[in-house]
């Protein structure tokens, strides 16, 4: 966890930004250079990347990934892919290497759709809703644990993307995550345009209703930019869920300050990546979370709180699974 606490030490929590029940403290860092890899929507752009089933039949938790570019492609745990047999999301963050090819572990997010709308997988410009990438982080960090693999919980995936269509009034024909953003479109426009990116930005920290719920930062300022909207679209989306819960009340920094200390005490373990670096899984009572580490430097990590009303208790496994320094403000 060096790489992730020095990352953590470093960043200066600012000065927030609200619109209705969503609260985002930005992390601001010195001046991070220019990235050495390529986001995996920009390499998708440039069709320098192809993402295609692992055969004619497809897999479900798996996807074959080519590499053409010359550069490292970073592909970020949760992020949403469309096309093909069925629209998916990764598993965890990796970083692939150049002119590489690689088997991914995904996780279906239309359950009710199992053939061709194309041959190779586009960008959904999505990242999953943190409710439920909190608790499909978990069930990859026990599959680690336990088996050594980066597996999520499938029909776990599927009921709680069921039940949040149901709470939120939203059909889908296939049952899709991506319909879940569609629907209140004009709404999400709402917390985007009033929450903006900030200079020297490189994450933030997400409070919904008066209580924290997540953390979500990179390396480098250009990658936290290219993701910002993503996310806080993503955090909207749960935001608008829990509208109806009453007035939201205010959060101070102190609180996202702590939040920060509370990763920084929790207990991590390192396993080997799918494509370069190690993979950290960390968890305390009161947070989980994961993060890509590269050496010495931090390239992505997101976490989540345990503890308050809401935002989720710790994973019980299913037996079918095959003191750091004064924080400022600015």
């Amino acid at each position: 966890m060096e790489a992730v606490n020095a990352f953590l030490d470093l960043v200066k929590v600012a000065h927030p930004q609200s619109h209705k029940n969503l609260t985002l403290f930005p992390l601001l860092a010195p001046e991070t250079g220019e990235p050495d890899f390529l986001t995996l929507e920009e390499a998708l752009n440039q069709a320098l990347v192809e993402i295609t089933e692992v055969s004619e039949g497809g897999h479900v938790p798996e996807l074959r990934l080519i590499n053409r570019a010359k550069d490292k492609v970073l592909v970020v745990d949760g992020e949403e892919l469309m096309g093909a047999k069925q629209n998916r999301i990764v598993n965890a963050t990796f970083l692939i290497a150049a002119l590489s090819e690689v088997i991914i572990p995904v996780s279906c997010v239309e359950q009710g759709r199992w053939h061709y709308r194309s041959r190779a997988f586009e960008s959904g410009r999505k990242v999953m809703p943190p409710g439920l990438r909190r608790d499909h982080q978990q069930r990859v960090s026990f599959s680690l644990r336990s088996q050594a693999r980066y597996e999520s919980d499938q029909e776990m995936i599927w009921d709680n993307l069921a039940s949040k269509a149901t709470r939120m009034g939203v059909h889908s024909s296939t049952s899709a995550m991506a319909d879940l953003f569609e629907a209140p479109r004009d709404h999400l426009s709402e917390y985007l345009q009033a929450i903006r990116l900030v200079e020297c930005q490189v994450g933030g920290i997400f409070a919904i209703n008066g209580g924290i719920v997540g953390l979500e930062a990179f390396g480098f300022q250009k990658t936290f930019g290219q993701f910002f909207q993503k996310l806080v679209q993503s955090y909207a989306l749960d935001a608008l869920e829990m509208l109806s819960e009453g007035q939201p009340s205010a959060i101070t920094p102190d609180r996202a300050k702590r939040f920060l200390e509370a990763i920084e005490k929790a207990e991590g373990r390192a396993y080997p990546s799918l494509g370069l670096g190690e993979n950290w899984r960390f968890e305390s009572r009161s947070v989980s979370g994961a993060a890509l580490v590269e050496g010495s430097r931090l390239l992505h990590v997101s976490a989540f709180r345990l503890d308050e009303k809401g935002n989720g208790k710790k994973v019980v496994p299913l037996q079918r699974f095959s003191g750091r320094r004064q924080r400022r403000v600015a």
